[in-house]
């Protein structure tokens, strides 16, 4: 039998972006789809059941503040920590230890009885979940032809409009059903845990890092089964391994490496765009519930709006999945960036339940393509060797405003009522929009495979 030479790290990579879109590649977008999905019911969830317990407990703004900010406080912990395990344990392991992780905490999460249990919890949720979805995207991306990888991650962010989308439906068909229908809420967002188990037994892991950690031979088996399925034939590499040396190996110098000469201003402008983005995000998405209620409508009604405002996301995420790939990262995230700033500016004078339809479609509409593009910039960022490090410290950067904002919310709805919180919202997205031309465009190009 002729000896037949490992492929090289080169090899993978390119035979990878030469794939067309398979079986194989959908099996890995709608495999972590429906995990990010799981992910976003669970956040939603909790501003429905934020504004129900604010009545059942006679809970203060700060304790309400607190339920929404201390899962962040997990988030930006456990985005962090992700992303460094995944670029040393695997991206598919720590996915599905992060499923399993917040899904068990919210269904625990259904039987509390008090405020300190729920924070508790919530922490742990927040943990998992912050941990999750930047890994996630790396994950796809590393799987996605050059030529729609930025549409695929795209596609795999419009998941969020799904798993919201549900949230909404619970908050409005089942937390109001009975004093009862937040505990239910919580119930069926244990669902990940479950979940966790086809994550690791039903994905593969990513061949770019496989080849990345020396396993070759696992990375071209990953490889030839996406070859394939798209009934490629494909002649034996006849060339030995090349080694490809990593930018870094240990986690400090992965994370010192992504403040290096050739990735500190990209560092900067993702952390900065992170972090204004989910202030303006969070802060906004997560008290409209409470907010309408304040403005006099009943829960019925003030979730009902919700529901129609959400249901704008799937056409702002599929705007920037076509646009993405026309127009490039930065352009397209800059637009709907701006588009966000003025969104919330006539968000916060809307005074009609039309106006606040209207304008809070609008908001969900540019904001949700914003999320879309930047989870599609993020990994193109960084070599493989940092990718997962890099995405998931920037993810955790921006959970520090996800923490600051809700508790501001109440703060500023005190002071200047719902124009200020607003139009404080609208100005961290133009600075979101102006640091986002400090980012490269890797639109139709290769990954970094060092």
């Amino acid at each position: 039998m002729p000896h037949t030479e490992l492929p090289s790290r080169a090899s993978i990579a390119s035979r990878l972006d030469a794939l067309p879109f398979t079986r194989r590649h959908l099996r890995v977008l709608t495999g972590s789809g429906l995990g990010w999905a799981l992910d976003a019911m669970d956040v939603g969830l909790i501003s429905f059941i934020i504004a129900v317990l604010a009545q059942q407990w006679q809970l203060s703004p700060a304790e309400t503040g607190w339920i929404a900010s201390i899962g962040f406080v997990g988030m930006a912990i456990g985005a962090s920590l992700g992303g460094l395990l995944a670029d040393r344990m695997g991206r598919r392991q720590v996915f599905a230890l992060t499923l399993l992780i917040y899904g068990l905490a919210t269904g625990a999460s259904a039987l509390v009885g008090g405020v300190a249990m729920l924070l508790v919890l919530r922490f742990f949720v927040g943990l998992g979940l912050g941990a999750e979805l930047p890994v996630a995207s790396t994950y796809v991306s590393e799987f996605a032809p050059a030529a729609i990888r930025g549409r695929l991650i795209v596609v795999l962010e419009a998941f969020w409009a799904i798993g919201w989308t549900a949230s909404a439906l619970i908050g409005y068909f089942v937390i109001p059903a009975s004093a009862d229908g937040w505990r239910w809420a919580f119930a069926l967002g244990a669902i990940p845990a479950a979940y966790a188990l086809v994550v690791r037994w039903g994905l593969p892991e990513s061949p770019r890092w496989l080849a990345s950690r020396g396993r070759l031979a696992d990375a071209e088996r990953v490889v030839s089964t996406f070859e394939t399925a798209a009934d490629l034939r494909r002649t034996p590499p006849t060339r030995p391994a090349v080694a490809v040396q990593s930018v870094a190996a240990s986690a400090g110098q992965r994370v010192g490496a992504l403040w290096s000469a050739e990735f500190r201003m990209r560092t900067l402008c993702i952390w900065l765009v992170w972090f204004c983005v989910n202030f303006a995000y969070y802060g906004a998405f997560i008290w409209i519930p409470s907010i309408l209620l304040q403005s006099g409508y009943d829960l019925v009604r003030s979730f009902e709006f919700t529901l129609l405002i959400t249901l704008a996301q799937l056409p702002g995420y599929a705007v920037a999945a076509w646009l993405i790939e026309v127009w490039g990262r930065r352009a397209t995230l800059s637009v709907f960036l701006a588009g966000s700033a003025v969104s919330a500016v006539l968000f916060g004078t809307a005074g009609s339940a039309e106006a606040i339809i209207v304008t809070g479609m609008a908001l969900s509409f540019f904001n949700l393509g914003a999320w879309g593009a930047l989870y599609a910039v993020t990994p193109e960022l960084y070599p493989t060797s940092l990718r997962a490090t890099g995405s998931g410290w920037a993810a955790g950067a921006g959970r520090i405003a996800s923490i600051i904002a809700p508790l501001l919310v109440p703060v500023m709805l005190a002071t200047g009522g719902q124009m200020l919180a607003f139009s404080v919202f609208a100005g961290f997205f133009l600075v979101a929009t102006i640091a986002a031309w400090g980012l490269v465009d890797l639109r139709g190009r290769a990954l970094d495979d060092r």
